[in-house]
């Protein structure tokens, strides 16, 4: 599939296509593309609706203030949240505290009501559907995986628990080297319609593709994040709860929270979606999202996780510290009890900071301590742009941390 698109300097500032450069599934992960593509993905990419349900649409008062002279710190070098939005290739921007809006801003051709591309950050959406399913007692943590897929038994899969892929603890052999057309990642691509296929030995879809996985290591090891296991998560909870990720994160999650819009995610020819990235929702419905976490759950009295599950993310865990190493290549971010559980990244247990991360610029960061959730929303040129990343993510929770301080 492609769209015919404008000129490169058009489409980086995203606007929408007319004539000239063309839009394909080969090239709309790349600059200058994707500022247009991430906000096009159903024209580029089969979608499978999310529905926001028929309730009332959580509220969000208005509280605006200008926060572009908040200063941080990286590296002892000076920066401020304006010259943070500015470098860091902004499409949206929300600043939630106490439940009001603080800042919403928008960027390219991004509106309040496009949806954007997450990349990972659908990985902690995930997770919430993996809680819904355990307060429904569908779905046990330290289950075995091949207990809920007949189709993984005999295979890598085999004495992997459901908590291991929460954790990014199987020993699934997967390549996430994205410069790399080769690796893993941008294979596992191909299967679920991302890019072009050039090999035709590849399984039909991505269910075929992950019964094909090997190890190189054993279930329960150091954490290494290999996104495929999010895909494999997503299986398990189509099987547990019995019906396709999206109608289950329709019905368990999205319809519950207040979301004043439809989300969408990407699936294969098969119908199997991709939920380590394929998920697009709005800006607010994204703080929405992390609004009820804040909440411990609940929306507006109404419960969507268990208490308990939320939680237990933000907390201090040892043993996790122990297997995330010093995977956080983020200086000023990264505290000594970083680690990785149930999709999230946690930066900071003792204080209950944590977030979503995705490629090209994607954030969700809940900050407890301030009663906080800050959403960045980007299309950077590079997938991994580190100076950019970690730029926005100390950004971001400086902005936590100033909100703290004022109480």
């Amino acid at each position: 599939m492609s769209v015919d698109a404008t000129s490169p300097a058009d489409l980086m500032a995203g606007s929408p296509p007319t004539s000239g450069s063309l839009v394909t599934l080969a090239n709309w992960q790349d600059p200058p593309h994707l500022r247009w593509a991430y906000l096009h993905v159903r024209e580029l990419i089969p979608t499978a609706a999310i529905s926001r349900g028929d309730g009332p649409v959580t509220l969000l008062p208005r509280a605006e203030r200008d926060l572009d002279d908040l200063e941080f710190r990286i590296r002892g070098e000076r920066h401020t949240v304006g010259e943070m939005l500015d470098r860091t290739v902004t499409d949206g921007f929300l600043v939630l505290h106490h439940g009001r809006i603080l800042a919403e801003r928008y960027g390219g051709a991004m509106t309040e009501t496009t949806p954007h591309l997450l990349q990972s950050v659908s990985k902690s959406m995930t997770s919430a559907l993996a809680g819904a399913l355990v307060g429904a007692g569908r779905l046990d943590p330290d289950g075995l995986v091949t207990d809920y897929v007949d189709e993984l038994r005999g295979g890598a899969f085999v004495g992997c628990t459901v908590q291991h892929l929460l954790d990014m603890r199987a020993g699934t052999r997967f390549s996430e080297a994205y410069e790399d057309l080769d690796a893993d990642i941008r294979i596992s691509e191909q299967v679920a319609g991302w890019r072009p296929r050039t090999r035709a030995d590849l399984p039909p879809d991505l269910y075929g593709y992950m019964a094909t996985l090997e190890n190189d290591g054993p279930h329960g090891g150091p954490f290494l994040y290999r996104s495929i296991l999010t895909d494999v998560l997503g299986w398990v909870l189509e099987r547990a709860g019995g019906d396709s990720f999206a109608r289950l994160f329709s019905r368990h999650v999205w319809s519950r929270i207040g979301a004043e819009r439809d989300a969408e995610i990407t699936v294969d020819a098969h119908g199997c979606a991709l939920e380590d990235g394929g998920i697009s929702v709005t800006l607010r419905d994204l703080g929405r999202f992390g609004l009820m976490h804040l909440r411990g759950g609940e929306v507006a009295g109404g419960r969507v996780l268990p208490a308990a599950w939320v939680a237990r993310v933000g907390g201090t865990r040892p043993d996790l510290v122990e297997a995330f190493g010093q995977s956080l290549a983020y200086d000023d971010v990264a505290t000594p009890t970083s680690h990785y559980h149930d999709q999230w990244w946690v930066f900071d247990a003792e204080r209950g900071i944590y977030g979503g991360i995705g490629i090209h610029g994607q954030a969700l960061v809940i900050h407890r301590a301030a009663d906080a959730v800050i959403v960045k929303l980007s299309t950077q040129p590079d997938p991994l742009d580190r100076e950019m990343h970690e730029l926005q993510l100390a950004g971001a929770i400086a902005i936590g941390d100033a909100l703290e301080r004022e109480g």
